[in-house]
Parts: C-alpha cells; structure tokens; sequence
C-alpha cells in the first residue's frame, strides 16, 4: 500500500481529533503508543511487512492463510474505503499476496460484495484460501442483518461471492456489548466467538459454538472460568492443530492492558484448558495487545505495532519462541482431476480418522484450477477424498499416526474423481489386510461403504472386484493371495445387502501391474485393490 500523501494524513488528523470512533470500530482500546513495544534486551525482533502493506494510516487486524501467502488485514481511514466520506474512521479490508521470494505485494482493497457496511473485517481464511470468515450478518443477495458473522466462498472467476451468515441459535442474547468477533477452526468443527452478553457493553467472554446436521449452529457455550475471568476475554485465535488457543485479556499480571496469552485445549469439552500463559515482549507491550494470527507452519506470529511504523499501527511478524508454537502439523496440498480426462475439477473435500470414519474436516478446491490445501494435526490415520455429482472418489491414505512428530511439514497430494461410467476402474487405497492375510482389517470398512452406498444409490451398476499383487513371491501363491482378497472384500458388500448378481471377484496376481516392481514404490503401487464398472 503506497504511503497516503501528508496532507491527507494531516486531514485525517483533523477528522479524528473532531470525530471519535464508534463504540463498534474494530479498533476497540487501541490507542497511540509508539514506544511501547520493546523495553527490555530480547533476541526476539519485530519485522515490519514493509511499505506495500503499511502507511501512515492505521492498520490492524492482521488475518493471515495457512500458506502463509495470503494476507487480509483492516485499512483505516484510507481515501478508497467504502463509507471513507461517511462513517469517521471507517475500516474497510485490504488484502495482498506474498511471492516465492517471500515479497509482499502492494495491497489492494477488497470489493464488494465484502465491503459494504460500516466496519468491515476479516475474521478467518480456510486452509484453502477459498473461504473466509468476515464481520456481519449477511444475506439474500448481501443485505446487512447487523451483528454476527458471515462466510464468503471464492466463486470461479476468481471473485468472492455473496457472504451467507452464520445461523447460530440465540446468538443476540449472547452479543450485547460494543465489539464481538469470532474464528473458526481450520477444520471448521467449532466456531469461537467473543462477545459481551451484558446490554450497553463491558467485558468480554469467550464461547464456542458447534456445526448442527441442518447447516446451522449450536447456541454459544462458554469456554469456562480458566479461560473466562471477570476481566475482559478477546480476539481468540484457534492454531492449525485444533487445541492451541491465543486470546487478548487484560487479566492481572500483564505486562500492560490487554496482552496476548497462550493455553491448550485439554478435552473435547471446550471447557477445560491448560493456565493461560502470558507470551511475554516484545509480542506484549505496556499498551493493547490483541489481533494475533499464525500461519499452519507456526513460526510467525502476525500482530499489530506501533513501533517504528510509519505513522500509525502497522501490520508486523514476529518469530516465535519453541515454547510459544502451536503443535506442529501437516499442511497437504494438491489438485483435484477428472481421472478420466485429467482435467482439473472443482469439488468438495473431505477428510476422515481411520478406522473410526468420523469426519475429522471438509475442504474445497478452487473452482479455476482444482488446487486445494488442507491442515492435518499428527497422531491419526486419515482418509481424504474429493466429492462431486457424477464422480467417485479414488481416496488417499495419510498414516500420521506412524509419522514422528519431527515438526511441520508439506505435502503434495493430488486426488481424483472417476466419473461413474462403464469401463471405469477405481482404486480402493484405504482397503487393508496384513500381510500374508486376506481378513479385511477393519479401517477399511469406511471405504467400503462407500462401494456399498454407490451400488444403492445407482441400482443399474454391475462391478467387477478385483485385487493385485507386486511380483514378489510364486505366480500361484500371488493368485491365490489376490483372489481370497478379492473375494473377502465381495463378501463384505454382500454382508450389507447388495444384489450377488451385480458384482464378481477375481485375483489377478502379478500379471496386471500399473508400475515397475524394481523399487519399493513400484511394488506398493501394484498392491492394490480395484472395481471395474461392468453395467451403469
């Protein structure tokens, strides 16, 4: 963001020494402090994103993606705001991209449909980074409904569609006061919101809210009395691995009003968390603290400053201490294709924990280009597929259970839909047996229930099942080895109901390989199990 000429900042002055901020502005307590961040000697160095995100004016509210490649944050006062000439101090959102060489574009200001009403900000980016979390309650054709939150998809040609509130039953009994915001979980399974339940305003709470099976979600439930004392609890952020939680709390002990503090989620309660500890300067200074965002890698902290800056707060990271890191995770990303055409598609995502089969999280790809990125925390086995009409997902097998936890990590995976057409063949990577065996082990049943809920869905498909080996061992014991497995899957779709007539077995041994058996790869590639669709 190129630097707004003196004059104009010398006219905003004016505008603000004869206009205070609403109650609403998302600024909240912050106030000038331009020599308050680092007091005392520390190797920890507080790096401003530079001129292309920064100016004279205020900038606050840094939002930033898992990639660490996307960032939104709040602009205020700037000549290009939507309500510049009619709301004092209007905030409106500002975005910019970071290259390969870790270079922040010039920011641009964000367009309708997002900013529209008063004070507008960025709350959240999913994995992603074609979803986004912002201020308000939006609706039929962006109407602003007032307090609450919206969600907003990227549409493909790029924009970012009408943003559609959140239902969250009974949220006005909870959000009184002058300021709220929320943040969702990158596996959007909990919502955590702060607000003031206390009409004409005071201190803020922290709550949790859950996705219900209608689309809409639970009432506000409060995160309990660790993390809720009497002071004033805000700004939450919900780290890639789902338990570490940072918040702004002006609670006794600070190194000055409200600082930024770090606990662990201890259960699936939400209501049990470890003592919120203090991070400490410079990411605390003796002013107001809060706004603080990670991206998946976890090593740097986003915040906003008033050290050094260029006139107001700026946007600036800071590189955190071991002790002050979320757990480390995985971030996958990749593309989703036509299997058949190897077009890219959009689709949905979804992710499960093997063998229990519950939905750890959902994802969606770009609808341009197919890409899509996910965050996984270790210590589970998950399944992860694509979903589209029409299509049936080739899943992916991701053992994080088996990984050592030796820090964060990037993965490229693609993922594919096979169209549901005869001649089709599909392979089935989450089906498991141990070795020398053909009992099916029973993390493979999530898959197979798919196979299972495709034959009823489409009553005219007749399958082939089959299964394959890689070269080691006889001809005659890899047949025999392919066949029992083969069968021993059959026989599970059977169990649940299917028509005996509509699918086959047969093992093919090594005679069908779809890769070279010299290397471990190779022969992993042609362990396999498949169906062929005979009849559609």
């Amino acid at each position: 963001m190129k630097r707004v000429l003196s004059l104009l900042a010398l006219a905003v002055g004016l505008q603000q020494a004869t206009a205070q901020m609403s109650h609403q502005s998302d600024t909240g307590k912050l106030v000038a402090q331009k020599d308050n961040i680092i007091t005392a000697s520390t190797i920890i160095k507080i790096e401003n994103l530079g001129e292309n995100i920064n100016s004279d004016l205020p900038e606050l509210r840094p939002t930033i993606s898992a990639d660490g490649n996307l960032l939104f944050f709040i602009c205020e006062n700037h000549p290009a705001n939507t309500k510049y000439n009619s709301v004092p101090n209007s905030q409106d959102i500002w975005y910019s991209t970071r290259d390969s060489n870790g270079v922040w574009a010039e920011a641009k200001h964000l367009k309708y449909p997002l900013n529209t009403s008063q004070y507008n900000a960025v709350y959240w980016i999913s994995p992603d980074n074609n979803r986004i979390l912002i201020r308000g309650a939006f609706g039929n054709g962006g109407a602003y409904f007032g307090k609450g939150v919206s969600l907003c998809t990227r549409q493909a040609d790029g924009r970012w569609g009408e943003p559609e509130m959140l239902r969250i039953k009974n949220y006005l009994k909870y959000d009184k006061g002058v300021v709220s915001g929320a943040v969702l979980t990158h596996d959007l399974t909990a919502l955590v919101l702060y607000m003031c339940p206390e009409p004409g305003g005071g201190n803020n709470d922290l709550f949790v809210c859950f996705p219900q099976s209608d689309g809409s979600w639970s009432e506000p439930k409060s995160l309990g009395k660790q993390i809720n004392l009497p002071g004033d609890e805000m700004t939450p952020y919900i780290a890639p691995d789902g338990v570490t939680m940072y918040f702004s709390s002006n609670r006794p002990g600070g190194v000055g009003d409200n600082d930024i503090y770090m606990t662990k989620r201890l259960d699936k309660s939400w209501t049990k968390w470890s003592t919120p500890v203090n991070l400490g300067e410079p990411i605390n200074s003796d002013g107001w603290d809060a706004f603080f965002t990670l991206d998946a890698g976890g090593e740097y902290a986003y915040l906003t400053s008033y050290k050094d800056s260029y006139g107001e707060s700026d946007i600036v990271r800071v590189k955190l201490l071991e002790r002050e890191k979320p757990n480390p995770v995985i971030l996958v990303s990749g593309n989703v294709y036509n299997a058949k055409t190897k077009e890219p598609l959009s689709a949905s995502l979804i992710y499960e924990t093997l063998p229990d089969g519950v939905e750890a999280g959902t994802g969606i790809s770009d609808p341009s280009n197919g890409a899509f990125k996910i965050v996984l925390p270790y210590d589970k086995n998950y399944s992860i597929r694509a979903s589209a009409d029409k299509f049936f997902a080739i899943s992916e097998n991701l053992n994080l259970d088996s990984m050592v936890k030796a820090g964060f990590k990037e993965i490229h995976k693609d993922l594919y839909l096979v169209p549901i057409e005869i001649g089709q063949v599909v392979r089935l990577n989450n089906v498991f047996f141990d070795f020398d065996k053909w009992d099916l082990r029973p993390e493979s049943f999530v898959e197979l229930d798919r196979v299972v809920k495709l034959l009823k869905e489409n009553p005219a498909i007749v399958i082939e099942m089959s299964a394959h080996t890689d070269s080691k061992g006889s001809d005659e014991y890899n047949f025999r080895l392919s066949d029992n497995r083969a069968r021993s899957v059959m026989e599970y779709i059977l169990s649940k109901g299917i028509d005996p007539g509509r699918i086959t077995s047969k093992g093919y041994g090594e005679s069908m390989p779809v890769a070279e058996n010299e290397t471990d790869e190779g022969r992993q590639l042609n362990r396999r199990v498949e169906f062929k669709i005979l009849k559609n």
